[in-house]
C-alpha cells in the first residue's frame, strides 16, 4: 500500500521483547515517501545489560537502510534509550538523517512537531535512577510474558495478552495526576504555534485531540505493535499490527 508517511517509535532493537518479525511484516505492507523513526529505535540501556539481537532485528536495520538508499526520506530522532546518537544531530549515516526533533507538514497542511517525548517525563529528567530500575523491571516482565505466551499457545487460548503491558497500564493510571505527560507535550506544542505533535516514549498509542491540538503517540513494537500512517491525502491513522493483519483500534475508527 502506498502512503505518504510512516511514524514509528520505541522499537527497542537489541532486546528480547522487540517484535521484529511483526515490524518486518508491517514494513513490507506499506510503501512510503517519508519514514520517521521517533526514538528508542535501538535500546542501548538494555544492551548494556545483555544483547538480544535476532536475525529479524538485523533484517529490520537492513530494510530501513535499503528504503533510505532507494530515495525514501528517513529521519531518525533519538530517544532516551538511544540518546548516545544525540551527539550526532544534523549528520547522516546510510542516507538516514539524525535530528533532535523535526517539523512535518502533512499533505493537508497540518504542522506537526516530531519528538520522542522523554524531555517531558519528569522521572527521566530528575530521577534517572528510578527510570533505569523501572526499565529493568519492565525487561523482567517481558521475559515472564514470553513464558505466559508459550503457555497460552499450549492451552490454545486465543488472542494476544501482555503482562508487561497490563502492569504498565496499571502503574500509569496511578501516577497520571503527578506526571501528566500528554498535557506537558501539548503545552509545548501550543507555545510553538503548531497544530499537533507525534511522539513516543510512554508506549501508549493514541490519536486524539487535546484542547484543539492533535496529540499522536506511535506506541511501540514491544507490546502493542502500533504505528501512525499518513495517507496521501494527509489523513492520519493509528494502525495496530498483529499476525500480518491490520486491526483497527478505537481511536483509529474515531479518526476515520
Amino acid at each position: 500500500m502506498k502512503v505518504r508517511s510512516l511514524f514509528l517509535s520505541d522499537i527497542h532493537l537489541g532486546t528480547r521483547g522487540c517484535q521484529a518479525d511483526a515490524l518486518l511484516d508491517f514494513l513490507r505492507h506499506y510503501e512510503s515517501e517519508h519514514l520517521f523513526l521517533i526514538g528508542d529505535i535501538i535500546d542501548f540501556w538494555a544492551m548494556g545489560r545483555s544483547i538480544q539481537w535476532s536475525a529479524a532485528q538485523n533484517t529490520v536495520v537492513q530494510k530501513v537502510l535499503r528504503r533510505a538508499r532507494h530515495g525514501e526520506k528517513v529521519v531518525l530522532i533519538p530517544g532516551n534509550h538511544d540518546e548516545a546518537l544525540r551527539e550526532y544531530h544534523g549528520t547522516t549515516f546510510g542516507d538516514i538523517l539524525l535530528a533532535g526533533e523535526w517539523e512535518h507538514e502533512t499533505a493537508d497542511g497540518k504542522r506537526l512537531l516530531l519528538i520522542h517525548g522523554d524531555q517531558f517525563d519528569q522521572v527521566i529528567r530528575h530521577h534517572r535512577w528510578v527510570a533505569i530500575l523501572g526499565d529493568m523491571a519492565y525487561d523482567f516482565l517481558v521475559r515472564v510474558n514470553a513464558w505466559l505466551s508459550w503457555w497460552r499457545r499450549t492451552l490454545k487460548i486465543a488472542g494476544y495478552w501482555s503482562l508487561a503491558g497490563y502492569a504498565k497500564r496499571k502503574v500509569k493510571s496511578a501516577v497520571t495526576f503527578i506526571f501528566d505527560f500528554e498535557e506537558s507535550v501539548i503545552r509545548a506544542v501550543r507555545e510553538r504555534g503548531l497544530d499537533g505533535v507525534v511522539c513516543g516514549h510512554i508506549h501508549s498509542a493514541a490519536l486524539k485531540q487535546i484542547d484543539g491540538l492533535l496529540y499522536i503517540n506511535c506506541g511501540d513494537w514491544v507490546d502493542s505493535c502500533t504505528a501512525i500512517v499518513e495517507h496521501l491525502d494527509g489523513r492520519l491513522e493509528l494502525v495496530e499490527w498483529r499476525a500480518g493483519a491490520i486491526q483497527p483500534t478505537e481511536t483509529e475508527l474515531l479518526a476515520a
